[in-house]
């Protein structure tokens, strides 16, 4: 177990070596630069806030700059839009409604999607197995972004029940969590219903059924275990995603969560901000992989710390 989270420490450094560098380079191909749409800014003193942000010297040198503070020190520097503020003070202050928002979401994806997987698979080619695979499809091609506007005509135009956008009270936060959670829900159903009836043709169910147990038995104690293993390979990136923001459904309902801060550093050209976003989001991710490895081991004994290596 130490050779194999050594292992994974030493991997995950490197993939975020890799991030980091590719990150940088790309957004330095963005036309302009963060003062570029500044109005009437005169020539001198946007030469001064290049300066004091270091993109006065060669390329080359502000990367090297930029990985001495970021790993060494732990500093994404200052969010270049919103001088007063670090990009770490930024992080902190948008992530809790991210993360609100993002724990219900997985919640509801897990608690849904699977229990509508294995009522699915449990009535094969019967008319609920089919209206839930037809419900699943529909989710899975419709795009987040989509499906929130949708909600928002429906619920909050039409029926005036819900508040369109907004953050605060435990209503707004209803249409952003059923917009994010319908893919997932939608795909964790498709996932277990297909692992279940894979594992029921297993013979230990066969075994299990001939001992004289409970379909309530066999289901929720022998199949439906083993029936999990896809589903918690999803919910590692899940986590990371839903926890981290979303970044178009958060700008829709505006929701002053990380997914909102990283559009608009984008299209404000912050450049230590996208930055400090996305390594943020890479260590989620990262994160999330390795405890759904370790997650395995748990709910399969048969896998062991030498197989997930492999």
């Amino acid at each position: 177990m130490g050779r194999y989270i050594l292992n994974r420490f030493f991997v995950s450094i490197f993939t975020l070596f890799v991030v980091v560098t590719l990150i940088f380079f790309l957004i330095r191909l963005l036309p302009g630069d963060p003062f570029t749409s500044e109005r009437d800014v005169p020539l001198q003193v946007r030469m001064n806030m290049l300066a004091k942000f270091g993109l006065d010297k060669p390329l080359h040198q502000q990367y090297l700059l930029y990985l001495k503070n970021l790993f060494l020190k732990g500093d994404m520097g200052p969010s270049m839009k919103h001088e007063s503020r670090s990009v770490r003070d930024m992080i902190a202050y948008s992530f809790p409604a991210s993360a609100k928002i993002g724990f219900l979401v997985v919640l509801a994806s897990l608690l849904a999607g699977v229990n509508i997987g294995i009522v699915a698979a449990m009535n094969q080619g019967r008319m609920l197995d089919r209206s839930a695979m037809i419900l699943a499809t529909f989710c899975v091609t419709v795009p987040n972004f989509v499906l929130s506007n949708l909600l928002i005509l429906f619920f909050s135009l039409k029926l005036h029940v819900l508040p369109p956008t907004g953050y605060g009270e435990a209503r707004h936060l209803i249409l952003p969590v059923i917009a994010l959670a319908g893919y997932s829900t939608a795909f964790i159903a498709r996932l277990t219903r297909s692992k279940y009836l894979e594992v029921i043709q297993q013979d230990y169910i066969r075994t299990a059924r001939a001992k004289g147990l409970t379909r309530r038995s066999v289901v929720f104690k022998h199949a439906m275990k083993n029936s999990m293993i896809p589903v918690v390979t999803y919910l590692g990136p899940l986590i990371a995603n839903v926890l981290t923001g979303s970044f178009v459904v958060e700008t829709i309902f505006a929701v002053p969560g990380l997914g909102r801060e990283f559009v608009l550093s984008i299209s404000n050209r912050d450049y230590s901000m996208i930055l400090g976003v996305s390594i943020f989001y890479s260590c989620f991710v990262i994160l999330c992989n390795f405890l759904v490895d370790t997650a395995y081991v748990m709910i399969d004994p048969r896998i062991k710390f030498d197989d997930a290596e492999n």
